[in-house]
């Protein structure tokens, strides 16, 4: 029996979401181990995570607390590291503005890196698809990803210490952007973008609260949409 466009919108966010599996579990581990070693009880970490989800946001909070910050400090910071989700609503308001109330509530929870980079580079290649399509398959790639972090956060909560530091499980966060940004670096612009939000992130990495990644990230949209004005205007911009 043939699955209505629907349900295959559904599915295809559902297969496309399982690869970062992989990396979701020893990210939400990692946060489960640093939250009992700031001192957070496995109750408290896990309402940390289920009402937070932002994996970068909440492991910037808890190092800091682990450093001995004030809390306003390390909340401070991880609404910094946060702030990228703004730019990240921005870009699907185009596709996922006109959906009901109770649905964009849903949406703004689940908007993630992964999320976002799956959906906008579907919508963007797949112009022809519905806001119904669309809301399916956005919420399609979050359902192996979503009970993977909570059930990751957990184990990481109760064992603790007990994970030895040889597993090494802070590789996730870098993978993790790598996995979400390369496949989207398809244009001159794309790529300049990318190059100057690095350039300017590492330069100002001294700022307080982390506020060097908005810096870089605003840097990047600047020269990325500078080098795609400069294209348009010499004809050489592909809008795939």
């Amino acid at each position: 029996m043939a699955r209505s466009p629907l349900s295959s919108a559904y599915w295809d966010g559902f297969r496309k979401g399982l690869p970062f599996l992989l990396i979701v579990a020893p990210f939400g581990a990692l946060f489960g181990v640093l939250a009992t070693e700031a001192g957070l009880q496995v109750f408290e970490t896990m309402t940390f995570s289920m009402t937070v989800f932002a994996g970068a946001a909440q492991l910037t909070a808890i190092q800091m607390l682990n450093e001995g910050a004030p809390t306003a400090v390390a909340l401070a910071s991880a609404l910094a590291v946060n702030l990228r989700m703004a730019m990240y609503s921005a870009s699907l308001t185009p596709y996922l503005g006109a959906a009901p109330l109770w649905q964009r509530a849903f949406i703004a929870y689940f908007t993630v890196d992964q999320s976002y980079a799956l959906s906008i580079a579907h919508y963007e290649t797949s112009p022809e698809m519905s806001l119904a399509a669309r809301i399916r398959f956005f919420f399609g790639t979050m359902t192996p990803i979503v009970p993977a972090w909570y059930a990751s956060s957990l184990a990481g909560a109760v064992l603790g210490a007990q994970i030895p530091e040889s597993w090494a499980l802070d590789f996730a966060l870098p993978i993790t952007f790598l996995a979400i940004a390369a496949p989207m670096l398809r244009t001159l612009a794309h790529v300049a973008a990318a190059f100057v939000a690095v350039a300017v992130a590492l330069l100002a990495a001294g700022l307080p609260f982390n506020l060097g990644l908005i810096v870089g990230g605003i840097s990047g949209m600047m020269a990325g949409a500078r080098v795609e004005v400069m294209l348009r205007e010499k004809g050489l911009w592909d809008e795939r």
